[in-house]
């Protein structure tokens, strides 16, 4: 990739906030590369390959887990897999938001820009927070008002639930973690389109190589709630949940060839952040509950799991 003055800071190469993700979201396209550019089917192609990495791990969820540590265990790998999602989705989110406040500081930017990003950071964090917190007490409240009665936390298990009552808790914190994954991995798409329709062709390629990785772990992290609670998801269900987490690659791959926004970048990313610091202040309760210390455990290894896969892709990019 060369260099361009109209680019901005530095070369069109990867910069300090994007990692593996493309340069600069909304960038002139002359930043990106001299090579023709991707057609569109291979295009498609790539974001499906993408998206549809996330159901390798999630038959993970019919396999039966006896004892208390292995429901412990799996709940928290599923947690430090996303605790290390978390905190490279806000590195990738913050970045913009700190270069757009640099350029405005030295004159080369909007101080206009910098309030536009820092609005959508906010309401993207807050959103995906919040709007799943209320959204779960609205179906928590029509359980509540219809026979049998709903569990009023994932995992539990009072007397006087049927085991379908019981079922349904963990199962709809297992669809909220992704909502949150599938609202991350549409910036991911996003990242796919652009490198592509900019002629990036080595750039897109290793963005597969890196999301597949990273979709393959997180479809871990979606099932753990119900290993943790002893429900055994439908193949519907797993089904339901891969689109939900990996349709939205392929959706952000057809939008990113069509235009770049850095601001729809950080939207999304933020939106992710928000929903994932929910599922995780749900998924710790359970592990204390069912046993703390293998809880801890499997929050490192879940945590490692998801930094291996981040070596990975950076010793093949080089």
């Amino acid at each position: 990739m060369r260099a361009d003055p109209a680019c901005g800071v530095g070369a069109c190469g990867r910069d300090s906030w994007t990692g593996n993700f493309p340069a600069k979201l909304g960038l002139p396209k002359s930043c990106w590369s001299e090579e023709a550019a991707v057609s569109t089917p291979q295009t498609v192609l790539l974001g499906a390959i993408a998206g549809l990495t996330i159901f390798l791990g999630l038959p993970v969820g019919r396999l039966r887990t006896s004892g208390t540590g292995g429901k412990a265990f799996l709940n928290a790998v599923s947690a430090g897999i996303l605790l290390f999602l978390l905190l490279g989705i806000l590195q990738h989110a913050t970045g913009p938001l700190e270069e757009t406040m640099e350029h405005a500081i030295d004159g080369e930017g909007s101080w206009g820009q910098f309030a536009a990003h820092g609005t959508v950071y906010v309401l993207g964090l807050g959103v995906g927070l919040l709007g799943l917190f209320y959204l779960t007490r609205h179906l928590q409240a029509r359980a509540r008002t219809s026979p049998p009665s709903a569990s009023l936390g994932p995992g539990a298990m009072a007397a006087a639930e049927t085991p379908a009552a019981a079922a349904a808790a963990p199962l709809r914190l297992g669809m909220a973690i992704a909502v949150g994954i599938g609202l991350h991995n549409f910036s991911e798409g996003l990242a796919i389109g652009q490198a592509a329709s900019s002629g990036a062709l080595s750039l897109a390629a290793l963005l597969i190589i890196g999301f597949g990785l990273h979709n393959a772990t997180e479809g871990f992290g979606i099932v753990g709630p119900p290993a943790a609670a002893g429900v055994r998801p439908s193949w519907g269900w797993l089904a339901l949940a891969g689109l939900i987490g990996g349709g939205p690659t392929f959706a952000g791959t057809l939008l990113g060839m069509q235009f770049d926004s850095s601001l729809v970048y950080v939207g999304f990313l933020t939106l992710a952040a928000g929903a994932i610091v929910y599922v995780i202040g749900e998924l710790l309760p359970v592990g204390r509950r069912l046993s703390w210390e293998i809880t801890l455990w499997g929050l490192a290894a879940g945590f490692l799991l998801g930094l291996a896969t981040e070596l990975v892709v950076e010793a093949a990019g080089g």
